[in-house]
């Protein structure tokens, strides 16, 4: 009796010793879990879902018909003529990625920059540019002549942003474009500076580089510190709190909490190592020296951004430089904790391609201190976007889009007028003198002398062209 109540009062103890464990286990359980996650909300998250931003995504969709537009122009201008037969767009077309008759269609979008003509002579349509395209052209051509002395300092600024001074030729290439260098940049620029760049091939690796051959200290300031430096004179913000602070611009939409506002406040005050400071004798084992690399790894980004002439640049291109300028491998995941800072775009190609835009040079869709050669290429984008409907047709070329309401008997005046003036430009010299391509606006940019005896790009054949000589030469004789 005795016995069996005493079991039963040790078996309820150890009931009730086993809840208090629960309990305190379950307490200290949840006292660590939000322990854990209050440190966390106090600094940048890892990983974050990219917000989108209509303006930067707008501005790549414009970019990705420019690109289009690019391969049609340097298709049009690798002729000799300058201008190529209709009949033939739709195979040259599928060269550049085109599907079966799609080439001829996205001509006909963009009629400020392509024009098709009807030849005098062969009777046959070819599309040639417009002179405002032409002037584009030039336009942006003599931009990129008249700023190479600053495409030479962006180089160099490049070149000392490296670990090692060296920066593979191959590279630069490719980015030759953002960084406002022309096609024989190795020839214009590398070798035309001898004071400042050095070539050399590697042994080991059989690659060409470029060096540096002597670092200007003057030239080591990064375009954030003048941003704090006008922030700091214009707006009068304390100098310590902007002394490491970037320049923050959220996308619409981007959700800002309570602990992630606190951990972006601490991380503008950490300080860094700049880009341009040579850190090979830093130890690198600690916490603070990892933070530090990281925020300068931010910086190194933003510098490199700064050097492009439209302050942007495929995340493929920087994936080059990785290694010379010391970059995280996740390069995409690294800029997606920094969306005020950055956009990334995957606009424009399909999604294949993400471009980066630096989103302080920017506002409301256009940087805040442009250059001519953006301006040059902003002007394709504006005879881009304009309607087809405003595009003037050519008073003295023959239009094969003519609308149904034109009246038809201006049109059969125009075109006796033309007959007029060809008859009188065969009795100054029929075989080649005044034929060609020309701009558009009826204004010559280049002439051309056409072979009317060859059949190359036509479908005249010779006894063709000896018909067409008779009855040109006998309504030229008035018969």
């Amino acid at each position: 009796m005795f016995s069996s109540a005493r079991i039963k009062l040790n078996i309820s103890q150890l009931r009730s010793t086993a809840t208090i464990i629960n309990s305190l286990h379950q307490t200290l359980e949840f006292n660590l879990m939000f322990a854990r996650s209050k440190s966390r909300s106090t600094s940048i998250p890892k990983k974050q879902e990219r917000v989108r931003d209509h303006g930067y995504d707008n501005y790549m969709e414009i970019e990705k018909k420019m690109r289009k537009v690019l391969k049609f122009q340097d298709l049009i201008l690798s002729h000799p003529d300058q201008c190529i037969p209709t009949a033939r767009l739709d195979t040259l077309g599928r060269r550049l990625g085109f599907k079966q008759r799609e080439s001829g269609r996205f001509v006909l979008k963009f009629p400020h920059i392509f024009e098709i003509y009807e030849h005098p002579v062969r009777r046959i349509l070819y599309l040639r540019l417009t002179r405002k395209a032409h002037l584009q052209i030039q336009r942006e051509n003599d931009a990129l002549v008249a700023q190479t002395p600053e495409a030479v300092t962006r180089l160099r600024k490049l070149l000392m942003l490296s670990n090692t001074g060296r920066v593979r030729l191959e590279h630069v290439r490719i980015a030759r474009k953002e960084f406002g260098l022309p096609e024989d940049f190795e020839y214009s620029v590398v070798l035309k500076y001898p004071q400042y760049f050095r070539l050399f091939d590697a042994k080991e690796t059989r690659n060409k580089y470029i060096e540096i051959v002597e670092r200007d200290e003057r030239l080591a300031v990064c375009a954030v510190e003048a941003a704090r430096e006008r922030e700091y004179r214009q707006k009068g913000i304390d100098a310590e709190n902007i002394r490491f602070s970037f320049i923050v611009n959220f996308p619409p939409g981007f959700k800002l909490g309570k602990y992630y506002k606190i951990a972006v406040w601490k991380w503008q005050r950490l300080p860094y190592w700049s880009p341009y400071e040579d850190i090979s004798g830093y130890d690198m084992r600690s916490i603070e020296a990892q933070m530090r690399m990281e925020k300068r790894a931010v910086a190194m980004i933003h510098e490199l951004l700064s050097l492009t002439v439209e302050k942007k640049i495929t995340l493929e291109r920087i994936a080059h430089f990785r290694m010379v300028l010391d970059l995280p491998s996740k390069l995409k995941d690294f800029l997606l904790q920094h969306q005020g800072i950055f956009y990334i775009s995957t606009r424009g190609n399909h999604g294949k391609l993400h471009t980066i835009f630096l989103r302080d040079a920017y506002r409301k869709g256009e940087l805040v201190e442009p250059n001519d050669l953006y301006l040059a290429r902003r002007y394709l984008g504006e005879l881009i976007l304009l309607s087809p409907r405003k595009a003037p047709l050519d008073k003295q070329l023959v239009s094969y889009r003519r609308k149904e309401e034109d009246d038809d008997d201006n049109v059969a005046m125009a075109m006796s007028m033309r007959k007029i003036e060809y008859l009188e430009d065969d009795q100054e010299g029929f075989h080649g003198k005044e034929g060609g391509c020309s701009g558009g606006d009826g204004e010559g940019v280049r002439d051309f002398d056409f072979d009317i005896g060859s059949d190359v790009d036509s479908d005249v054949t010779d006894q063709d062209n000896m018909v067409l000589d008779e009855a040109e030469d006998a309504e030229g004789f008035g018969l």
